[in-house]
Protein backbone atom coordinates (compact mmCIF):
# COMPACT_ATOMS: atom_id res chain seq x y z
CA UNK A 1 0.00 0.00 0.00
CA UNK A 2 1.43 3.22 -0.73
CA UNK A 3 1.84 5.99 2.18
CA UNK A 4 1.53 9.62 1.43
CA UNK A 5 3.17 10.45 5.10
CA UNK A 6 1.30 14.27 5.52
CA UNK A 7 3.30 15.30 8.51
CA UNK A 8 6.91 15.18 9.18
CA UNK A 9 9.81 16.91 10.58
CA UNK A 10 13.36 17.31 9.23
CA UNK A 11 15.75 19.03 11.64
CA UNK A 12 19.42 19.95 10.13
CA UNK A 13 21.52 21.37 12.95
CA UNK A 14 23.03 22.75 9.65
CA UNK A 15 20.55 25.39 9.18
CA UNK A 16 19.50 28.12 11.63
CA UNK A 17 16.94 26.72 14.92
CA UNK A 18 15.41 28.95 17.41
CA UNK A 19 14.34 27.43 20.94
CA UNK A 20 10.71 27.08 21.28
CA UNK A 21 9.79 27.56 25.19
CA UNK A 22 13.85 26.66 25.64
CA UNK A 23 13.24 23.34 23.38
CA UNK A 24 15.96 22.54 20.77
CA UNK A 25 15.01 19.13 19.19
CA UNK A 26 17.94 16.47 18.35
CA UNK A 27 19.14 16.22 14.69
CA UNK A 28 16.56 14.10 12.18
CA UNK A 29 17.56 14.84 8.98
CA UNK A 30 16.55 13.69 5.41
CA UNK A 31 18.84 10.45 5.78
CA UNK A 32 17.33 9.56 8.95
CA UNK A 33 13.87 9.70 7.53
CA UNK A 34 14.65 7.71 4.85
CA UNK A 35 15.84 5.00 7.09
CA UNK A 36 12.83 5.47 9.62
CA UNK A 37 10.49 4.82 6.97
CA UNK A 38 12.70 2.44 4.46
CA UNK A 39 9.87 -0.37 4.55
CA UNK A 40 7.19 2.27 3.39
CA UNK A 41 6.33 3.37 -0.02
CA UNK A 42 5.95 7.01 0.98
CA UNK A 43 5.52 10.57 0.08
CA UNK A 44 4.83 13.45 1.99
CA UNK A 45 4.41 16.77 3.46
CA UNK A 46 7.83 18.14 5.78
CA UNK A 47 6.64 20.66 7.98
CA UNK A 48 8.23 23.25 9.24
CA UNK A 49 8.41 23.34 13.23
CA UNK A 50 7.82 26.44 15.75
CA UNK A 51 11.89 26.14 15.83
CA UNK A 52 12.65 27.07 12.56
CA UNK A 53 10.57 30.13 12.66
CA UNK A 54 10.78 31.34 8.75
CA UNK A 55 13.56 30.03 7.95
CA UNK A 56 13.41 28.61 4.32
CA UNK A 57 17.27 26.96 3.70
CA UNK A 58 16.71 24.11 5.46
CA UNK A 59 12.95 23.10 3.86
CA UNK A 60 14.35 23.60 0.20
CA UNK A 61 16.88 21.02 0.84
CA UNK A 62 15.02 18.81 2.64
CA UNK A 63 12.72 19.16 -0.67
CA UNK A 64 15.72 18.69 -3.29
CA UNK A 65 17.11 16.01 -0.86
CA UNK A 66 13.99 13.47 -0.87
CA UNK A 67 12.87 14.89 -3.60
CA UNK A 68 9.42 14.10 -6.09
CA UNK A 69 6.58 12.79 -4.51
CA UNK A 70 7.39 15.28 -1.51
CA UNK A 71 6.32 18.63 -0.81
CA UNK A 72 6.62 21.63 1.95
CA UNK A 73 4.51 22.80 4.61
CA UNK A 74 6.35 26.49 5.70
CA UNK A 75 6.24 29.20 7.85
CA UNK A 76 6.05 33.05 6.76
CA UNK A 77 5.78 36.67 7.97
CA UNK A 78 2.98 38.70 7.35
CA UNK A 79 4.51 40.65 5.28
CA UNK A 80 6.23 38.38 2.99
CA UNK A 81 6.74 39.11 -0.55
CA UNK A 82 4.77 37.86 -3.66
CA UNK A 83 7.69 36.72 -5.22
CA UNK A 84 9.23 34.61 -2.35
CA UNK A 85 5.81 32.72 -2.43
CA UNK A 86 6.40 32.18 -6.17
CA UNK A 87 9.25 30.97 -5.37
CA UNK A 88 8.43 28.26 -2.89
CA UNK A 89 5.48 27.01 -5.10
CA UNK A 90 8.07 26.69 -8.18
CA UNK A 91 10.44 24.21 -5.05
CA UNK A 92 7.41 22.39 -3.84
CA UNK A 93 5.55 23.94 -1.04
CA UNK A 94 1.91 23.86 -1.18
CA UNK A 95 1.16 25.26 2.77
CA UNK A 96 2.02 27.89 5.47
CA UNK A 97 1.15 26.79 8.78
CA UNK A 98 0.59 28.96 11.92
CA UNK A 99 1.41 27.05 14.95
CA UNK A 100 -1.03 28.49 17.61
CA UNK A 101 -0.07 25.93 20.68
CA UNK A 102 3.37 26.95 20.34
CA UNK A 103 3.25 30.44 19.12
CA UNK A 104 0.30 31.49 21.38
CA UNK A 105 -2.72 33.36 20.21
CA UNK A 106 -0.60 35.89 18.13
CA UNK A 107 -0.05 33.51 15.82
CA UNK A 108 -3.52 33.73 14.68
CA UNK A 109 -3.61 37.82 14.29
CA UNK A 110 -2.73 37.61 10.62
CA UNK A 111 -4.23 34.11 9.99
CA UNK A 112 -7.03 35.39 7.46
CA UNK A 113 -5.33 37.94 5.19
CA UNK A 114 -2.19 35.14 4.93
CA UNK A 115 -4.58 32.40 4.34
CA UNK A 116 -6.73 33.82 1.45
CA UNK A 117 -3.47 35.91 -0.15
CA UNK A 118 -1.45 32.33 -0.22
CA UNK A 119 -4.77 30.43 -1.70
CA UNK A 120 -5.60 33.18 -4.40
CA UNK A 121 -1.76 33.40 -5.51
CA UNK A 122 -1.29 29.64 -5.48
CA UNK A 123 -3.98 27.87 -3.87
CA UNK A 124 -2.46 26.73 -1.13
CA UNK A 125 -3.98 25.71 2.11
CA UNK A 126 -3.32 26.80 5.85
CA UNK A 127 -2.06 24.39 8.71
CA UNK A 128 -3.04 24.87 12.25
CA UNK A 129 -1.68 23.56 15.11
CA UNK A 130 -3.94 24.36 17.54
CA UNK A 131 -5.57 23.01 20.65
CA UNK A 132 -9.26 22.12 20.27
CA UNK A 133 -9.67 23.46 23.37
CA UNK A 134 -9.28 26.91 21.07
CA UNK A 135 -11.44 25.96 18.34
CA UNK A 136 -14.43 27.52 19.61
CA UNK A 137 -12.81 31.17 20.09
CA UNK A 138 -11.72 30.90 16.34
CA UNK A 139 -14.31 28.96 14.72
CA UNK A 140 -15.79 31.83 12.64
CA UNK A 141 -12.44 32.51 11.31
CA UNK A 142 -11.67 29.33 10.50
CA UNK A 143 -14.50 27.94 9.28
CA UNK A 144 -14.70 31.11 6.57
CA UNK A 145 -11.05 30.35 5.74
CA UNK A 146 -10.32 28.82 1.88
CA UNK A 147 -9.09 25.87 2.77
CA UNK A 148 -7.52 24.56 6.18
CA UNK A 149 -6.27 21.07 8.01
CA UNK A 150 -5.68 20.97 11.94
CA UNK A 151 -3.22 18.67 13.12
CA UNK A 152 -2.94 16.01 15.61
CA UNK A 153 -6.60 15.03 15.26
CA UNK A 154 -7.27 18.35 18.04
CA UNK A 155 -4.78 17.12 20.49
CA UNK A 156 -7.71 17.25 23.33
CA UNK A 157 -10.69 15.72 24.07
CA UNK A 158 -12.55 18.97 25.29
CA UNK A 159 -13.60 20.68 22.14
CA UNK A 160 -13.60 17.55 20.15
CA UNK A 161 -17.16 18.57 19.08
CA UNK A 162 -15.74 21.69 17.78
CA UNK A 163 -13.34 19.80 15.89
CA UNK A 164 -16.20 17.62 14.50
CA UNK A 165 -18.03 20.74 13.44
CA UNK A 166 -15.48 22.19 11.60
CA UNK A 167 -14.73 18.66 9.84
CA UNK A 168 -18.32 19.15 8.55
CA UNK A 169 -18.01 21.99 6.76
CA UNK A 170 -14.91 20.89 5.10
CA UNK A 171 -11.89 21.46 7.34
CA UNK A 172 -8.95 18.21 6.91
CA UNK A 173 -7.64 16.65 10.06
CA UNK A 174 -4.27 15.38 10.42
CA UNK A 175 -4.20 11.93 12.13
CA UNK A 176 -0.95 11.91 13.42
CA UNK A 177 0.83 12.45 16.87
CA UNK A 178 -1.67 9.64 18.99
CA UNK A 179 1.46 10.01 21.33
CA UNK A 180 0.51 13.66 21.99
CA UNK A 181 -3.45 12.83 22.75
CA UNK A 182 -5.46 12.67 25.84
CA UNK A 183 -8.35 10.33 24.27
CA UNK A 184 -8.82 7.52 22.26
CA UNK A 185 -7.90 8.22 18.57
CA UNK A 186 -9.55 4.94 17.44
CA UNK A 187 -13.02 6.70 18.40
CA UNK A 188 -12.03 10.38 17.44
CA UNK A 189 -11.18 8.86 14.13
CA UNK A 190 -14.42 6.78 13.20
CA UNK A 191 -16.11 9.90 14.34
CA UNK A 192 -14.57 12.22 11.72
CA UNK A 193 -14.84 9.63 9.06
CA UNK A 194 -18.40 9.11 9.73
CA UNK A 195 -18.66 13.20 9.02
CA UNK A 196 -16.66 13.07 6.00
CA UNK A 197 -14.33 10.11 4.15
CA UNK A 198 -12.21 13.04 2.69
CA UNK A 199 -11.31 14.49 5.83
CA UNK A 200 -8.34 12.41 7.65
CA UNK A 201 -4.64 12.57 6.45
CA UNK A 202 -2.41 9.97 7.90
CA UNK A 203 1.12 11.22 8.73
CA UNK A 204 4.09 9.78 10.98
CA UNK A 205 4.38 12.67 12.51
CA UNK A 206 8.48 12.13 12.63
CA UNK A 207 10.20 12.28 14.66
CA UNK A 208 8.06 13.21 16.95
CA UNK A 209 9.67 16.05 19.08
CA UNK A 210 8.17 16.15 22.81
CA UNK A 211 5.69 13.71 22.75
CA UNK A 212 4.75 11.15 25.21
CA UNK A 213 5.12 8.14 22.79
CA UNK A 214 6.91 8.89 18.86
CA UNK A 215 5.32 7.43 16.29
CA UNK A 216 5.43 3.55 15.89
CA UNK A 217 4.05 1.62 13.03
CA UNK A 218 1.11 0.06 14.39
CA UNK A 219 -0.36 3.80 14.50
CA UNK A 220 -1.03 3.03 10.81
CA UNK A 221 -2.24 -0.51 11.80
CA UNK A 222 -4.92 1.14 14.06
CA UNK A 223 -6.19 2.93 10.92
CA UNK A 224 -6.41 -0.07 9.07
CA UNK A 225 -7.75 -2.06 11.84
CA UNK A 226 -10.84 0.88 12.81
CA UNK A 227 -11.98 1.86 9.19
CA UNK A 228 -11.02 -1.15 6.82
CA UNK A 229 -8.62 -1.53 4.49
CA UNK A 230 -10.49 0.32 1.58
CA UNK A 231 -11.09 3.71 3.90
CA UNK A 232 -8.26 2.92 5.75
CA UNK A 233 -6.37 3.50 1.97
CA UNK A 234 -8.11 6.84 1.81
CA UNK A 235 -6.44 7.48 4.96
CA UNK A 236 -3.03 6.26 4.38
CA UNK A 237 -2.35 7.64 0.99
CA UNK A 238 -5.17 8.84 -1.29
CA UNK A 239 -6.76 11.81 0.82
CA UNK A 240 -3.34 13.37 1.24
CA UNK A 241 -2.28 13.15 -2.66
CA UNK A 242 -5.72 15.01 -3.15
CA UNK A 243 -4.89 18.03 -0.23
CA UNK A 244 -1.26 18.58 -1.18
CA UNK A 245 -2.18 18.34 -5.16
CA UNK A 246 0.82 15.63 -5.14
CA UNK A 247 1.01 12.46 -7.84
CA UNK A 248 2.92 9.65 -6.34
CA UNK A 249 4.45 7.30 -8.63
Amino acid sequence: MKIFDAHLHIIDPKYPLIPNQGYVPDQFTCKDYKEKTKNLNTGGAIVSGSFQGFDQSYLKKALHLLGEGFVGVTQLPYDVSDEEIIELHKLGVRAVRFNVKRGGTEAMVNLENVARRVYEMVNWHVELYIDSTKLKDYFSLIVNLPAVSIDHLGLTQDGFHDLLRLVDQGVKVKSTGFGRLDFDPAKAMKQIHAVNPEALLFGTDLPSTRADRPFQLSDMELIIDVLGENEARKVLCENGVNWYQKVLN
